[in-house]
């Protein structure tokens, strides 16, 4: 029994400290060949995120410790971890007992029939029975958020490599199946016939587009074939700054899916309101303005990640889609088809709907590359990428197939910021710290002073991790609870080149300005923090 236990959590463990994607994918199919059912069953649904335990919460949690503890010690052990489940691991007192903690399956089907009052004596029991290792992997599995760099695309990729099986099969049934997956593993196995729910509106799996200009040859004259881009052969259109969704309705049902086929129709009922019809869109998730136009990103992050909305957030934050492309119309599938085709049904299908919730991604002109280039580095609105490069000729195939779907992004946007404050990370980097605040120059009261303006927590190499994390331990000059205060002047410091996307006025942020997908480009050793930017280079870059 014990050992069931123990399996799933040497399973989470060497997932945290493997950073390899095929390692991380070896792993998992190692636990699905020898963990049995339900136990990997509920350990799939921990993995992807769709295993939900009530009863137990962090505070709950808190709660149990602060019984056994110390609260002052406590405080002071989760600010060095800076994880809960892992510090409550460390640090919960006592000898492990004789008694066996049950397996994973009893664990989650026992709080699941569990009450509020019951839980607590529970978890602690198991607790007790554990060794560090597993406590820390219960807490994991209790309260969610495994931070393991492990995604639910990810360990369904690695239950297809189990199984042998197509990816695309795995998703377009993933919403009809539930923990412990047990019909799933029968399949996979080749015990049983692929399990084929009744799924109202299913997830199509998206079409996914190459680089233009692979990262690697970015900068080389040569990597580019202008002769491969003609109006004949390729349509193009804007990239959107949003979130790429489909909107599937069929038979009364309505979702809105992301990308990797997470439902998030509860979050946008305004958009669901308007489905009123029967098949599967591909497009952008965007938030309008008063006057009509596209919003920065920052405006749709208000609707994200929420259980609920308000009528006042759908008032002051009106979402709606721009279409890209037509998968299905009623019950005829045009993904075989090609994309001048489903373009045409697309322009008719999008015609019938609400012009406030959907409307048509337009297309560029393809003249020749020069002109398309100009019009990547100069689009109408700031939030737009880039452009998107597709065959007419090309089917809407699940995955990221070569040679039929581009994106030639915007290049990147760069400043030279000083490394102001920082913060442990989770997972494998809770040791480091790996979170990074930085500033920029501005004048206050006839001086200048730094004055935050991002925060990136990639982007630089595991060596440079720990030289970063070496200075801030060498120079750590005020603590803020996890947050530490590094010294950062005109005369010492470190020196970080941001990349990022684009910029809005935020009046949440000290600085008036909130960037959009910072990442430290490289770490500016040779350069003195008096020369990092100012204030007024970023501010030159907003959007009129």
């Amino acid at each position: 029994m014990y050992g069931l236990m123990q399996a799933f959590a040497d399973l989470l463990d060497r997932l945290v400290l493997t950073p390899s994607r095929n390692g991380k994918l070896r792993l998992m199919m190692a636990y699905f060949a020898a963990a049995p059912d339900p136990d990997r069953g509920y350990a799939l649904g921990a993995l992807t995120g769709d295993l939900d335990i009530p009863g137990v919460k962090p505070a709950m949690i808190r709660d149990l410790i602060a019984d056994r503890m110390d609260a002052g010690l406590f405080a002071m052990s989760y600010d060095y971890v800076g994880d809960l489940a892992e510090t409550v691991s460390l640090v919960w007192p006592g000898d492990r007992r004789a008694n066996r903690p049950p397996p994973l399956s009893d664990i989650v089907e026992t709080l699941s029939g569990a009450s509020r009052a019951e839980a607590p004596g529970l978890v602690a029991g198991w607790l007790d029975d554990l060794d560090t290792t597993g406590r820390w992997a219960l807490l994991k599995l209790m309260t969610g958020g495994l931070r393991i760099g492990v995604s639910a695309r990810l360990a369904k990729l690695a239950l297809a490599q189990f199984g042998e099986k197509d990816v695309t099969d795995i998703e377009e049934i993933w919403h009809g199946l539930a923990s412990p997956y047990e019909s799933l593993f029968a399949w996979l196995e080749d015990r049983a016939e692929k399990p084929a729910p009744d799924i109202a509106a299913p997830f199509r799996p998206v079409m996914l587009a190459h680089p233009l200009v692979p990262k690697a040859d970015r900068g080389n004259p040569d990597a580019l074939d202008p002769a491969l881009i003609r109006p004949d052969t390729f349509a193009a259109e804007w990239k959107f700054d949003g979130i790429r969704v489909q909107a599937s309705a069929e038979r009364g049902t309505r979702r809105i899916y992301t990308r990797t086929g997470d439902d998030i129709s509860r979050t946008f009922p305004d958009v669901v309101a308007a489905m009123d019809f029967e098949g599967t869109l591909d497009g952008e998730l965007l938030v309008r303005t008063t006057d009509g136009a596209v919003a920065p990103f920052n405006a749709l992050q208000q609707r994200l990640n929420r259980k609920t909305v308000s009528k006042r957030q759908m008032e002051t934050h009106p979402a709606f889609i721009r279409t890209y492309d037509i998968l299905q119309d009623g019950g005829t599938d045009l993904r075989a088809r090609p994309f001048r085709a489903r373009r045409q049904s697309l322009e008719a299908f999008v015609a019938g709907l609400s012009p406030a919730r959907f409307d048509l991604s337009p297309l560029v002109p393809v003249t020749d590359i020069a002109a398309l280039d100009a019009a990547r580095l100069a689009p109408p609105s700031p939030e737009i990428e880039g452009l998107m490069l597709k065959r007419w000729d090309s089917a809407y195939v699940a995955g990221r197939p070569k040679g039929l779907w581009y994106k030639w992004k915007r290049d990147p946007y760069l400043v030279d910021a000083v490394l102001m404050y920082a913060q442990r990370g989770h997972g494998k980097r809770s040791s480091f710290y790996s979170d990074f605040t930085f500033g920029v120059w501005r004048a206050a009261g006839g001086e200048d002073e730094l004055t935050p303006v991002g925060k990136a927590y990639f982007g630089f190499t595991d060596a440079e991790l720990k030289q970063l994390d070496a200075f801030v331990r060498a120079n750590t000059i005020e603590r803020f609870g996890p947050v530490r205060s590094v010294t950062a002047n005109k005369e010492t410091g470190i020196v970080l080149e941001v990349a990022f996307e684009g910029l809005q006025r935020s009046p949440r942020h000290k600085s008036g300005i909130a960037m959009r997908f910072p990442r430290i480009n490289r770490i500016r050793w040779d350069k003195p923090t008096a020369e990092a930017d100012r204030l007024e280079t970023l501010v030159a870059l907003l959007p009129d």
